[in-house]
């Protein structure tokens, strides 16, 4: 399907809430969290756009309860490239079965390793998944029919959902399905669209160049909104619901879903004068004092320093790559509602609307 063109589903949503969700990646507790939290009902549209498997634990799960879930409610999934494993069933495959193990192995989870563990493969290195392959297509029909049916685009009157991204010179029908499932760093191309694009794919925390936030980024100027909160992928992501309350609005809001325990600041904190933000893509360091806890890191692109949890560095050598990171200090006040994410003998990493930063006051 990559090589084909998009596949392109039409609504009309007159009159309609409509919510959008993307990038759930298998994580089947933040999902039913967040459609507790939006408390959906028959009356609204659910689009999912795409992502909503791989990286996660619970592909099949999550598959299953999508499918469930559309028995009872309007829900119209989108293919992102997490999402086209469809494409395995047909005669003329381009998925080589060794890579296929092999990634399945480095992740122990996806929608083909919760298959194959369900059908009671011991799967290990050198097995030859050629076998299994019949059962697999028959054992899972209807899962595999479901994924073959979905769509790369969703086009309301006013609103366009897309996995990655459109391009803004070509007509729908003549977009490349690939394109629309993975378009990286979409919006930094410099597109500007007549109507709503609403995109997942690329977290929104890439974006921001100097602090990590969550939180859906609505681009009025390029008729953009990216909604991919980070859910699976960042320690401190959440999983975002855009909200529009009926077709033609603007007047956009967002419910998000995340694990972390919601405590209270009953100190003040002043905002640092700096921060920075260490990400996937450009996260090298160089250690300059290893610590037990936190270790002083030199981030190798900038020159920037921080001290970065020590567990956040991805191996012992001198230089390595880290997990996302920041020092910023975040303005807080008393009452103010902040979600912890790391506990340390130095202070909360929490989570502010959506900002993730470091409070070193009194939490209740």
């Amino acid at each position: 399907m990559w090589y084909d063109k998009a596949k392109i589903e039409h609504l009309n949503t007159t009159g309609r809430r409509i919510i959008a969700v993307s990038d759930i990646h298998a994580n089947l507790p933040y999902f039913k969290g967040l459609i507790k939290k939006i408390k959906l009902s028959p009356y609204d549209v659910l689009i999912l756009n795409g992502d909503f498997l791989e990286k996660g634990e619970d592909s099949l799960a999550t598959l299953r309860f999508i499918m469930e879930l559309g028995r009872e409610y309007d829900v119209h999934p989108i293919c992102g490239n997490c999402d086209s494993w469809a494409d395995l069933t047909e005669e003329q495959t381009y998925f080589p079965l060794d890579r296929i193990l092999k990634y399945i192995l480095f992740r122990g989870s996806g929608i083909l390793y919760d298959m194959l563990c369900e059908m009671g493969v011991e799967l290990k290195e050198g097995l030859d998944l050629a076998p299994y392959m019949p059962e697999l297509k028959d054992r899972f029909r209807e899962e595999w029919d479901f994924l073959r049916k979905l769509p790369q685009i969703i086009e309301t009157p006013h609103y366009t959902f897309v996995h990655g991204g459109v391009k803004p010179d070509l007509p729908y029908e003549e977009q490349m399905a690939g394109d629309c499932m993975k378009f990286d760093n979409f919006m930094e191309q410099g597109y500007i669209f007549d109507k709503w694009v609403i995109v997942g794919h690329w977290p929104v925390m890439l974006y921001l160049p100097d602090h990590v936030c969550a939180n859906p980024i609505i681009n009025e100027k390029q008729h953009i909104i990216s909604i991919d909160g980070g859910c699976t992928l960042k320690d401190d992501g959440q999983l975002n619901a855009l909200i529009i309350p009926y077709e033609g609005s603007e007047d956009f809001s967002f419910v998000s879903y995340d694990k972390f325990p919601v405590k209270t600041v009953v100190t003040p904190q002043k905002k640092g004068e700096k921060s920075y933000y260490i990400r996937w893509g450009d996260n090298k360091v160089k250690v300059l004092s290893r610590g037990g806890e936190f270790s002083l890191c030199r981030h190798i692109r900038t020159g920037y320093e921080m001290e970065i949890l020590t567990k956040y560095l991805y191996s012992e050598e001198e230089e390595t790559t880290c997990n996302d990171s920041t020092d910023l200090v975040l303005e807080l006040n008393p009452g103010d509602e902040v979600s912890v994410i790391e506990t340390t003998s130095r202070g909360f990493l929490v989570k502010h609307k959506g900002t993730s930063g470091w409070y070193f006051g009194e939490l209740r």
